[in-house]
């Protein structure tokens, strides 16, 4: 008998146990046996790899803002500028981060052209793409007494050669403003390899254009409204698909229209750490999507000239392989490629 209760007892210890590691594997997994919701009990950071100012500076600042202002998410969002060789400085310290969900970053073409261009040991493949919030174009800007009246006088006058015009951006040879200008320039039957360019990454592109040390400024298209409002500069072209909205932008003729059949978008978007939790990444993903979708956002997207382009996670993925792929024939063809 005494076996017999001694028994039981320990049966009936071995289910409460198990009852609660139910309980247990419970609070880890849902009914599918599938992660729970990740929700941050940290502060978030978010790194703008450049200094303040520029468009990954702005876009960090404004989506934490926007999170936070919206309520989108309760924790505290910070941002931090990581400026340094084109990026790669910050996107050397999100490497570091390990497998971190509260350490983002926000990057856009120059992730896919400075590792190319054997800039930087990270490419973005050694990160996880989260979601992409926004599309940015670039514009081709002259004086405003210059000989040209559109893209296709340029190029043409190019197409003789090419060295002889002066193409200034603020991103380093091989990098954004450089390939920008470089894809429709391609597309326009110019000899791309003996285009002169040069680096201004002081921002003086406008400055070199009108005392005459630079032909043409390669740009994104917000960044110089308020020299076309002031008459001092024209924009020959956007890159846009079709011409955007706005007293200023609207404008400006696409290259699409003026027969060059190429268009560039500057996406921007924010990534994670390479190893970083799927859980963490579907939360992310659902919180800019979230955000994306707020008349508050659309307000920052009007104020700033940028275009709404969300991408997820796996979308995004899918892009970038297929955008790393234009650049790198582009840069193989300038002979700028790293391998």
């Amino acid at each position: 008998m005494k076996k017999l209760l001694a028994g039981s007892i320990f049966a009936f210890m071995l289910l409460v146990l198990a009852a609660c590691g139910g309980d247990d594997q419970a609070a880890d997994e849902g009914d599918n046996g599938e992660p729970q919701d990740w929700e941050p009990e940290e502060s978030i950071e978010l790194v703008a790899p450049a200094g303040a100012g520029g468009g990954w500076d702005t876009t960090a600042r404004m989506t934490a803002q926007t999170l936070t202002e919206e309520g989108i998410i309760d924790q505290d969002i910070g941002v931090v500028n990581q400026p340094g060789a084109g990026g790669a400085v910050g996107w050397a310290h999100i490497a570091n981060q390990g497998d971190s969900p509260y350490d983002l970053f926000v990057s856009s073409s120059p992730l896919l052209l400075v590792p190319l261009n054997g800039q930087s040991d990270y490419n973005y493949e050694d990160f996880t793409p989260i979601a992409n919030v926004i599309a940015d174009y670039a514009s081709f800007a002259v004086r405003d007494d210059a000989e040209w009246d559109d893209l296709n006088e340029l190029f043409e006058d190019m197409k003789e050669d090419p060295s002889e015009i002066t193409v200034v951006g603020t991103s380093a040879p091989g990098s954004m403003d450089h390939i920008q200008f470089i894809r429709f320039a391609r597309e326009a039957g110019v000899d791309i390899s003996q285009i002169s360019y040069v680096s201004d990454p002081d921002a003086g592109g406008v400055t070199q254009l009108l005392n005459g040390s630079a032909d043409v400024f390669s740009t994104g298209v917000g960044q110089i409204v308020e020299q076309i409002r002031s008459e001092d500069i024209r924009a020959l072209a956007v890159t846009s698909e079709e011409r955007l909205e706005g007293e200023i932008l609207s404008e400006i003729p696409t290259a699409k229209e003026q027969g060059i059949d190429e268009t560039f978008v500057n996406w921007r978007g924010f990534f994670g750490p390479g190893d970083m939790d799927e859980a963490a990444v579907e939360y992310y993903e659902e919180k800019l999507k979230e955000m994306s979708e707020t008349e508050a956002f659309a307000e920052v997207r009007d104020n700033y000239g940028w275009d709404e382009m969300f991408m997820g996670s796996e979308e995004y993925q899918e892009f970038l392989e297929q955008e790393n792929e234009v650049f790198e024939e582009i840069l193989d063809e300038l002979e700028l490629s790293a391998e």
